[in-house]
């Protein structure tokens, strides 16, 4: 009886393939259910966009970070702390301002570490938030020890150190931002200005405002507003960019911190 052949089926894997080393090799369905590659999924239409139609396709963008409230067109504003090169930013204002910012810092889970001379004015706020074990730390002046920041543990350093603060132990670094709070221009401010990459500037007297309006190039009418800025907002200068923002606290941020104000 004459023997009968057929032909493999691409599904199954055909006998007699070998390797140069005479190893057999699978082929078809069985090698590509091992392998993971070539398996024929649900078929759907390319997304694809006609390259006249691409100005059509706006995305929102902006930094992730702290939302420190909103502009003049009331839409949110927001402060991207968590970076990976170095980043400075002065605020010349309030404590209460300061306060906010570390605040909803941790709320995005960074760790915030206070150097102060006033440890006083941050107890409540370490107690709310489990006394230090839960992302707030404060620290004496020129104690701050090393935070170990990382992209899974970035780091704010919050230094609040009065009018003259000395130079800072710990410096900014990759994840780790330092937010220096001056209450009033002082004599280190234009210094501390030029390496901020960000400086935030709440009410200041008429004199203070013309300083700051030549060490920062400021507009004549941006100059004349600072004297007037009602609590709660900061004038936030980058480079040559420039925007009003009103920090709107929440319920509990007013239930531990009180409302805005300018003065502590």
């Amino acid at each position: 009886m004459a023997a009968t052949t057929s032909s493999a089926s691409p599904d199954r894997t055909p006998a007699g393939r070998t390797a140069a080393d005479g190893t057999p090799v699978a082929t078809g369905l069985g090698a590509r259910l091992r392998t993971g590659f070539g398996l024929r999924g649900p078929r759907h239409p390319r997304h694809a966009l006609p390259v006249e139609q691409a100005d059509t396709l706006t995305l929102p963008v902006s930094d992730d970070g702290v939302v420190v409230g909103v502009n003049n067109e009331g839409e949110p504003a927001v402060l991207g702390i968590n970076r990976p090169t170095p980043y400075d930013v002065v605020l010349i204002g309030g404590l209460w301002t300061a306060q906010v910012l570390a605040l909803r810092a941790a709320a995005t889970g960074a760790r915030v570490a206070v150097e102060t001379g006033r440890p006083q004015a941050w107890m409540q706020m370490v107690h709310a938030m489990g006394g230090g074990q839960n992302g707030l730390a404060v620290h004496d002046v020129g104690r701050v020890p090393p935070q170990g920041a990382s992209a899974g543990s970035p780091v704010l350093v919050v230094r609040d150190c009065g009018m003259r603060p000395p130079r800072g132990r710990v410096v900014s670094g990759p994840w780790q931002s330092v937010l220096t709070l001056l209450p009033y221009l002082s004599p280190v401010a234009p210094r501390l200005l030029r390496q901020a990459r960000l400086a935030g500037i709440q009410r200041v007297s008429p004199d203070e405002a013309a300083e700051l309006g030549r060490a920062m190039a400021l507009s004549r009418t941006e100059v004349e507003s600072l004297p007037a800025l009602p609590d709660g907002v900061t004038l936030w200068c980058a480079d040559r960019d420039r925007q009003y923002v009103m920090t709107q606290p929440t319920d509990a941020e007013t239930g531990l911190l009180g409302m805005p104000r300018r003065m502590d």
